[in-house]
């Protein structure tokens, strides 16, 4: 029988490959394939339906084996865990990989779409730039960890540490000037890294056709535009925009029984960095709805006074996704609201 199905788990070095007929009999099972020699296995194979979890290095491994003929599905790790038979205590590489090979034939299994080599190298800038942001709280933080212990405290705010820092360090003591000193210079070095790919990103946003039309709506900025377009492409993997909201994480969690409906707060499923440039976007909708007379701003405005101020930046970072994606989908010939 020829093998029609092939689960792949991913590693650095050692693979393990399942494959099973169309009867769903194991007809290959190499639970130790070195990656020189992964390649080489696959091309030998017919055309066949390969499963893969999205891990690192899987869009490279997916991008290789389409130009065989292969067709290549991937799946986050928490969709392919209910498929392994022996269960948590067996697990290992030849049961994740025969897990994967059940999992990517079931019919309501959700997918994560392939992405190319340009979303790839676009997503770089994102990732480089989020990991200088973190690198600059940390460092804030850590100054005024370091000068908490000198009864200096300072609040939360940003620009206030840097502010007052350099009101007390010509009063810090010996070493401690030094130290509070060399953070403040290496603060201003990841201000100008991060500037610069704010650049960068500015240029990617306006270099892309779709990443223009997105940043025609309130809230969809530069970076947030060119993050979507790099994420998710036309959004041709989601039937409608609630489901890319609900992608997003950005819809309501239900603990609905016995006929009676309950909604609790948002999933925080999917992308966190999506999701929070969305949410960023809301607050500054919200911020500036009320010296607007849009409709779009109106409804922000009637839903924080109902809701509350939160649950109001929610609903339009809701709001935005649906509208980033029918705008993906229906390019020119989306409307604004009107």
């Amino acid at each position: 029988m020829t093998i029609v199905t092939v689960g792949i788990d991913l590693a650095k070095n050692v693979f393990a490959v399942h494959g099973v007929d169309e009867t769903g009999k194991p007809m290959m099972v190499r639970p130790e394939v070195a990656r020189a020699k992964l390649l080489e296995l696959i091309a030998h194979l017919p055309p066949c339906l390969i499963g893969m979890e999205a891990c690192s290095g899987a869009h490279h491994w997916a991008r290789e084996f389409t130009r065989f003929g292969h067709t290549v599905r991937m799946m986050a790790p928490k969709f392919v865990v209910p498929y392994r038979m022996s269960g948590k205590r067996g697990k290992n590489d030849a049961a994740d990989a025969a897990a994967i090979c059940e999992a990517v034939t079931r019919p309501n299994m959700r997918f994560v779409p392939v992405k190319s080599i340009e979303q790839q190298s676009r997503l770089f800038v994102h990732r480089a730039r989020q990991g200088y942001v973190e690198q600059r709280t940390a460092l804030i933080n850590r100054i005024r960890g370091l000068l908490s212990e000198l009864g200096i405290v300072l609040p939360l705010k940003a620009a206030t540490v840097r502010r007052e820092t350099h009101k007390h360090l010509e009063d810090l003591p010996g070493w401690c000037n030094t130290v509070v000193g060399d953070a403040l210079s290496e603060l201003s070095r990841l201000d100008e890294r991060i500037a610069q790919y704010d650049k960068h990103l500015a240029h990617i946003a306006k270099e892309d056709e779709l990443s223009r039309q997105l940043m025609r709506l309130g809230g969809i900025g530069p970076t947030t535009a060119s993050a979507i377009v790099a994420t998710v492409g036309k959004g041709h993997d989601f039937t409608c925009g609630r489901q890319f909201c609900a992608w997003l994480g950005l819809v309501p969690g239900q603990y609905s029984s016995g006929g009676k409906q309950r909604l609790g707060r948002i999933t925080k499923a999917g992308d966190p960095y999506l999701r929070t440039l969305l949410i960023m976007g809301g607050k500054a909708v919200l911020q500036s709805a009320k010296n607007k007379t849009d409709p779009v701003s109106r409804w922000a405005i009637s839903v924080q006074e109902r809701r509350g101020y939160w649950k109001a930046v929610v609903a339009i970072a809701a709001k935005n996704a649906r509208m980033c994606w029918a705008m993906l989908q229906r390019g020119e010939g989306f409307k604004m609201p009107a």
